[in-house]
């Protein structure tokens, strides 16, 4: 079982910066790819980035160049990162971390809201 905690969202302007953060505990070893969706009010889920144990990433297209996707490692915990710059409204959501296990089972945060307005 792996259990994941968001923060770092918030509100800012247009143009502005945020970086999310994602702490995962638990079963840590079986996590083979992590990544980030959103979800604005009114719309389903959508994918932002993923990034796997190796380093790879992929971005949504609406991300791409703004967003970076990224891993780190401290004690007992794998920490997943998403650095936004130039946010725009339409990057307003509920920005959800999840990890999928060596199992093939999907984990999820419970979400940290992010809005950007002037």
């Amino acid at each position: 079982q792996v259990q994941l905690v968001e923060s770092g969202g918030g509100l800012v302007q247009p143009g502005g910066s945020l970086r999310l953060s994602c702490a995962a505990s638990g079963s840590i070893g079986s996590i083979m790819i992590m990544g980030w969706y959103r979800q604005a009010p009114g719309k389903e889920r959508e994918f932002v980035a993923t990034i796997t144990g190796g380093g790879m990433t992929n971005y949504a297209d609406s991300v791409k160049g703004r967003f970076t996707v990224s891993r780190g490692n401290a004690k007992n915990t794998m920490q997943l990162f998403l650095q936004m710059n130039s946010l725009k409204p339409e990057d307003s959501a509920i920005y959800y971390c999840h990890a999928i296990a060596s199992t093939g089972n999907w984990s999820w945060g419970q979400g940290t809201q992010v809005t950007v307005s002037s």
